[in-house]
């Protein structure tokens, strides 16, 4: 639940537009070592944008100029520019890069790709995106996402206005990491600390800057709690909803009700297309999973699921070798549920029939599914509402249950080794699992 002095300086600071990020409007002309200021091209929490002419390499860039705020305090600029060089070793084609950082008297400036283009906010507001269009675009945002997460770094305030889709439907997110590398040292209270962009009185620009953060916040973050990049699969899941439906999975009338809201309600999954396919359906509900703990872990597993590679035809010159075994094990997985369910369907004493039902389990890459011809490597609960598995490989195996409405398995437990225990089975009642040893 959010503090009350924290709910207070929220409410307080999305209805007056009187506190202003304090930067001096730089004039078209004017230098900023080779780079020469063309125009004013956007204005935010983080500072403003321009459109420069870098006239050493003669091409266009893109200024962002860091508040007074940041510029002042000796320590934090220091650890922004330690932050933006980490973060241009990013090379990604769904990532703008980072140029430089530019030193002109009392300006500093990140020196960035300038990235010509509509934001997806501009998108969305012209109302959802069709299904095909959203995937498209969401595909690129989660492989970014996973470039960057690969090199530890999280981006912590994605939202669509931090994204942009080029002519030609190459997407680009902006702004990875700044909000990270722009927290204060101490600050003014740790409910605000892990915030993206409120975080102190001198960064509020308005409703708008604080409304668009708060709603693609996650419920951790609303709390002060540190992000990790379970962070960024919530706000890529707010991002995905916005797309398909139009509308913000979390609103309010101030910053305060909407991270209630976060804290609180459920998106109103009605407004989901009707026609939506049932693993993307799945996909933005375990994204907004509030309790991390059960949510999507990585956003490569978001990426393996849009994919879809089970359920369609998958060309193998673009599959990599490690990814084809993974979907054999995939679709021999799906075989034997599919066995085992008639199994326990036939075996059962009511005269109901059951309602049909499919689905695929896609272990993750690094947990194959272990199958042989000697054992039967999944079991169904008697209720039909768990599968039971072991995944791994000898030497780390584990026995993984998963529900058929969730898209990712829990790992109850380690497996001993010294046994070839690989049989899962549930008792009769349902209420425990456990593992056998095949007979030989």
């Amino acid at each position: 639940m959010l503090h009350e002095d924290v709910v207070a300086f929220l409410r307080a600071s999305s209805r007056s537009s009187i506190i202003q990020a304090t930067s001096v409007a730089l004039a078209p002309g004017i230098r900023l070592g080779p780079y020469e200021v063309v125009a004013q091209i956007g204005v935010g929490g983080m500072g403003e944008v321009y459109r420069a002419r870098d006239s050493k390499l003669n091409r266009d860039v893109a200024l962002k100029v860091l508040p007074e705020a940041f510029a002042a305090d000796t320590d934090r600029l220091a650890r922004f520019k330690r932050e933006a060089q980490v973060l241009a070793s990013l090379n990604h084609p769904h990532i703008a890069a980072i140029y430089g950082f530019e030193d002109s008297g009392s300006t500093h400036a990140l020196v960035l790709e300038l990235v010509e283009g509509p934001t997806l906010a501009d998108r969305v507001d012209r109302g959802p995106l069709p299904v095909d269009e959203a995937i498209t675009i969401a595909k690129q945002i989660a492989e970014a996402l996973e470039a960057a997460h690969e090199q530890r770094i999280i981006h912590r305030d994605l939202k669509p206005a931090n994204i942009k889709v080029r002519d030609d439907g190459t997407v680009k997110v902006l702004d990875f990491g700044l909000a990270k590398a722009m927290e204060p040292a101490s600050a003014i209270s740790p409910m605000l600390t892990n915030s993206p962009t409120i975080t102190t009185p001198a960064m509020v620009t308005g409703v708008g800057t604080l409304l668009g953060t708060a709603a693609y916040m996650s419920p951790e973050q609303a709390k002060g709690r540190p992000a990790d990049k379970r962070s960024d699969v919530w706000a890529f899941g707010c991002v995905l909803y916005e797309m398909l439906t139009g509308k913000r999975a979390f609103v309010g009338e101030d910053v305060a009700d909407t991270l209630a809201n976060v804290l609180k309600s459920e998106p109103d999954w009605k407004q989901l297309p009707a026609r939506l396919p049932m693993h993307i359906a799945a996909l933005v509900r375990d994204c907004l999973q509030k309790d991390r703990r059960v949510r999507i872990s990585d956003i490569s597993t978001a990426q393996f699921v849009m994919q879809n590679r089970v359920l369609t035809s998958v060309s193998a010159q673009s599959v990599s070798r490690t990814r084809r075994a993974a979907t054999i094990a995939a679709v021999a997985l799906a075989s034997i549920v599919a066995t085992s369910f008639a199994e326990w369907a036939w075996l059962r004493t009511k005269a109901t029939v059951p309602q049909p039902m499919r689905f695929a389990i896609v272990p993750p890459l690094a947990q194959p599914l272990l199958v042989n011809a000697f054992t039967r490597a999944v079991a169904i609960s008697p209720n039909g509402r768990y599968i039971a598995y072991v995944e791994g490989v000898i030497g780390d195996r584990r026995l993984a249950v998963r529900s058929i409405d969730r898209l990712e398995a829990v790992t109850l437990r380690a497996l001993d080794d010294s046994t070839l225990a690989t049989t899962p089975f549930f008792d009769p009642d349902g209420q425990w699992i456990d593992t056998s040893t095949p007979e030989t």
